[in-house]
């Protein structure tokens, strides 16, 4: 059995959608699925049951899940970069995944987990996966400090030899229209575009960078599934890994991508930072991923106007779902 927990989610489901290609059907989804309509995304899905999140923490805090795991894919948290219920955070994002490793690992079990590049801050410390510099990160908000918490303890209790912990960058795709204020800029922009004709960009409060010259590692779900997928088959790998495109590109090679997908002129405005994110605003980020190509992943990843395109006019348009 595969077990996905945050299945029903974004990565999750399409994840599971990349395990129903390769003929892997016996899949326990666990997730909480609550009054959005991420429900939606199971609907193609093929699996042998679903569980919610509290029963499944339930039943493996004492010993009671029987049935054999050959892999945990432990995706499930809440990625709100705004929230700031410090302790909802260690709850579901820390403790959590410290029980859900616990039993994999009592189940001899692989183990993947999500971390991810909010543990990188400002970009000060680089954006290198090396387990050395781990502790020396500075995250700017709660859900990157209960990210980066859980690396650490995991670092530090000898398990990230036996686990793989993937720091996803800015991920974008099919199946994310549930994540409210955390879908991507491709999704909310094409929702502004066909609303208003144009996009909003948020202006730049670093003289470093022009508005709109903010710089991201923007990755294409499907890439970012591949390279999850690859840590299946390679089960002699272990550590921690950044899932990014390792090429970083600006807000406005983002939104003039999404204009020629559409197959529009564009149109940019540009709108001031609310003032709680102002201290918390990531101006650069770039994953270093020689570790993951050291490790033997050789695919080439999608190129940005590319994947933009791909996600537009297969999926967006016709309101389509993985």
């Amino acid at each position: 059995m595969i077990i996905v927990t945050g299945g029903s989610g974004f990565i999750g489901s399409a994840l599971i959608a990349s395990l129903n290609a390769k003929g892997l059907k016996d899949i326990l989804i666990v997730d909480i699925l609550g009054k959005d309509e991420k429900w939606k995304n199971l609907r193609q899905l093929s699996f042998t049951d679903y569980i919610e999140a509290d029963a499944f923490l339930d039943l493996i805090s004492v010993g009671r899940f029987d049935w054999p795991v050959e892999t945990v894919f432990h995706l499930g948290a809440c990625s709100s970069t705004i929230e700031t219920d410090a302790s909802y955070l260690i709850k579901n994002n820390f403790e959590y995944s410290k029980t859900v490793a616990a039993f994999a690992l009592d189940k001899k079990a692989r183990c993947i987990y999500a971390s991810s590049a909010a543990t990188y801050g400002d970009g000060s410390k680089g954006f290198s996966d090396d387990e050395s510099k781990i502790a020396a990160l500075l995250p700017l908000n709660m859900y990157g400090q209960s990210k980066q918490m859980f690396d650490i303890w995991a670092l530090n209790n000898g398990m990230l030899k036996k686990m793989v912990g993937l720091k996803y960058f800015n991920v974008f795709g099919p199946n994310e229209y549930h994540k409210a204020d955390m879908r991507s800029f491709v999704l909310k922009g094409f929702q502004q575009i066909k609303q208003t004709g144009k996009v909003r960009l948020f202006k730049s409060y670093n003289p470093q960078y022009p508005d709109g010259g903010q710089m991201r590692d923007f990755l294409y779900v499907k890439d970012a599934v591949d390279m999850t997928m690859f840590f299946l088959d390679n089960k002699k790998a272990s550590g921690i890994f950044n899932i990014g495109s390792g090429r970083p590109r600006t807000w406005l090679d983002l939104a003039n991508a999404l204009f020629t997908a559409m197959n529009l002129r564009p149109d940019i405005e540009f709108i001031d930072m609310p003032q709680i994110l102002r201290d918390k605003y990531q101006y650069f980020t770039q994953a270093d991923i020689s570790n993951l190509r050291a490790a033997g992943y050789k695919k080439d990843v999608t190129p940005l106007e590319d994947a933009v395109r791909d996600y537009v006019q297969n999926y967006l348009i016709p309101y389509r779902y993985i």
